[in-house]
């Protein structure tokens, strides 16, 4: 564990956990960025290409797939913050700080704040994270349900024996 003296003022503001925190904040936003940019870019491409060939079905499973994939990206976020508490001895069982990053990150609370003087802060940082990511993840997702909607509207209209040519001008 970083041992600074507890009576120190850096330790009574927190300077430790904002500046650490930041720190990977920056890192796990970065992280998540690359992955939800790229998953968005897959899923539009197939999309676009799955409706151009009128396999409907394909974008619901694509859609799928990417929020797996969206689901994975947290988790990934989650372990990254449970490292770095493990890694400084901030929360002694790596079970304990991945846990501790969960109850943090979705910002449920469920777990005690076991962080020690001067890392307090850590635990609010790790919600800014988690609040960022998932408020990011959810612009990405309304906008992935555009063409989910078109292909499962489509699909169910050829259900309905609705001609081609109205199928093709639904937008």
């Amino acid at each position: 564990m970083m041992q600074i003296p507890t009576n120190s003022l850096a330790v009574q503001l927190d300077i430790p956990a904002y500046t650490f925190g930041i720190a990977i904040l920056m890192l796990v936003m970065i992280f998540h960025g690359i992955c939800l940019l790229q998953t968005a870019k897959r899923y539009e491409v197939k999309a676009y290409l799955y409706l151009a060939e009128k396999r409907y079905a394909e974008v619901t499973k694509v859609f799928y797939q990417a929020i797996l994939l969206l689901l994975i990206t947290h988790l990934f976020e989650i372990l990254i913050w449970g490292l770095f508490i493990y890694s400084f001895g901030l929360i002694t069982h790596w079970s304990q700080s991945v846990l501790f990053s969960g109850s943090a990150y979705t910002a449920i609370g469920f777990m005690d704040d076991t962080l020690p003087e001067g890392w307090r802060m850590l635990a609010v940082i790790i919600a800014f994270s988690g609040l960022f990511s998932f408020a990011w993840t959810a612009s990405v997702m309304i906008s992935m349900t555009r063409s989910f909607r078109k292909a499962y509207t489509r699909m169910h209209m050829h259900k309905l024996n609705l001609s081609q040519e109205i199928i093709d001008r639904f937008e």
